[in-house]
């Protein structure tokens, strides 16, 4: 599987010029675009009255889902967020579970992992100054102006937090996975050139070994790992973002005392 992802990645990037990982990603892209459109076109025509069916049921269920656990994890001011939220938790799960299809994983791609954890950065500081306003650059020469260096170092954290955690998990399982395949290839190889004394030169049927334990590696490199590694960007995500901003209690009280 090593050499026909190679294989495939190579091929891409020649025919596009654009890296194997970002033709991956862009295909990734177009079947969720592509997906929506068929959902909204069907919910358009659908009759209201009636229970939804087949992927307008899947397509409900997960939208009731990301705003409920929205809601419960940011508040009741973020409902409009579980789009957001349920577009990223696709898309990262799929890109980490695509090298199963022979072609490269936009997820050990840096890029990819830099650019989703860009997205969330500029939401979680987007929604510090939607709260703060102008109080919102005061946090950088807190608690004197001498921190201003330190402070801006800092706003990076998170940035680099979900990247590097996304990327270094998506990494490992991704080397590990190479050189088990590897080790397989060669290990088969030497066993069958033993017994044919010499006559096995072929690469693929000294691979025949690697479906003995790859599909377990399989199943907890990228759908395990990669389950785990969506929901925890996922909630810190939110998390961060929900950190910014008051509290549904305190704007309750806020709104009580402006009644008053």
């Amino acid at each position: 599987m090593t050499v026909k992802l190679d294989i495939a990645g190579q091929f891409l990037d020649s025919q596009s010029g654009l890296s194997g990982e970002t033709i991956s990603s862009l295909i990734i892209v177009g079947i969720l675009c592509l997906l929506c459109l068929y959902i909204a076109i069907r919910a358009h025509f659908a009759d209201p009255l009636k229970k939804p069916k087949g992927i307008l049921f899947i397509a409900e269920v997960g939208v009731n889902f990301f705003d409920g656990l929205v809601e419960s994890m940011m508040g009741k001011r973020y409902r409009g967020f579980g789009g957001v939220i349920m577009a990223i938790a696709v898309y990262m799960f799929l890109a980490f579970i695509f090298g199963l299809t022979g072609l490269p994983s936009p997820i050990v791609y840096l890029a990819t992992p830099l650019s989703l954890g860009f997205v969330a950065f500029v939401m979680i500081h987007a929604n510090a100054i939607r709260f703060n306003k102008f109080k919102y650059f005061k946090r950088y020469i807190e608690p004197i102006p001498v921190f201003l260096p330190v402070n801006l170092i800092s706003m990076w954290a998170p940035l680099l937090s979900l990247t590097m955690r996304m990327f270094g998990n998506a990494l490992a399982g991704w080397t590990v996975m190479t050189l088990v395949y590897q080790a397989m290839g060669n290990i088969g190889e030497g066993f069958i050139t033993f017994v044919n004394n010499g006559l096995a030169q072929n690469l693929t049927v000294g691979n025949a070994i690697s479906p003995i334990i790859t599909p377990i590696l399989h199943a907890y490199f990228d759908l395990f790992s990669g389950f785990i590694q969506t929901v925890v960007f996922l909630f810190l995500t939110m998390i961060f973002v929900a950190n910014e901003g008051p509290d549904d209690e305190d704007i309750e009280e806020i709104s009580l005392k402006g009644g008053r």
